[in-house]
């Protein structure tokens, strides 16, 4: 019987960008079917207690820091640290996946738009960088721009907030797998 893992995350995320290719091989390996569920992270974190990173004491502010270094050196990525346009605006980057995950696979989507924020230090608050992504991954720009743009990626995005609670999801990346979250 096919398996189904619930992905709640957010593009604003390093900790999603960090863990999302391996968690790609993880599924792609063993033939789980991936149930992509972007998610509007400070109301994630507003309804579970968790706190924006301006908001957090600043030793847990220190403590992400040397966190995201370590696990940096540990996947060997490029990662900036303070990247030029973060925070950014995540709603529509974030509905840009909903739209694309509908019809197709929005990994490569993601993969580039992780990279763009993490690595290349591009503003995904900017529809122009969504587009150029979304043609670099081979995906329908301008109708995925649109479709992100719909009452019903909306209306999926708020809808993706109150499945996350509802699993126990609390930050991102969240994976809920058989009811347990990882």
């Amino acid at each position: 019987m096919p398996r189904t893992v619930d992905y709640y995350f957010s593009l604003l995320s390093p900790w999603a960008y960090i863990g999302h290719a391996l968690f790609m091989d993880i599924v792609r390996r063993h033939h789980v079917t991936v149930n992509y569920k972007p998610v509007a992270l400070a109301q994630v974190f507003a309804d579970t207690g968790g706190l924006p990173l301006p908001k957090r004491h600043p030793a847990r502010q220190r403590y992400r820091m040397f966190e995201l270094q370590r696990w940096r050196e540990k996947r060997g990525l490029a990662l900036h640290l303070h990247p030029k346009f973060w925070p950014f605006d995540g709603n529509l980057a974030d509905r840009f996946v909903i739209a694309a995950a509908r019809e197709h696979d929005p990994d490569r989507f993601l993969r580039g738009g992780f990279a763009g924020i993490w690595e290349h230090e591009r503003n995904l608050g900017e529809e122009h960088s969504l587009i150029d992504i979304a043609r670099a991954a081979d995906l329908p720009a301008a109708e995925l721009l649109a479709a992100a743009k719909a009452d019903a990626a909306q209306k999926r995005y708020e809808a993706n907030v109150r499945d996350a609670i509802a699993a126990d999801a609390f930050g991102s990346p969240c994976y809920v797998l058989d009811g347990e979250v990882f």
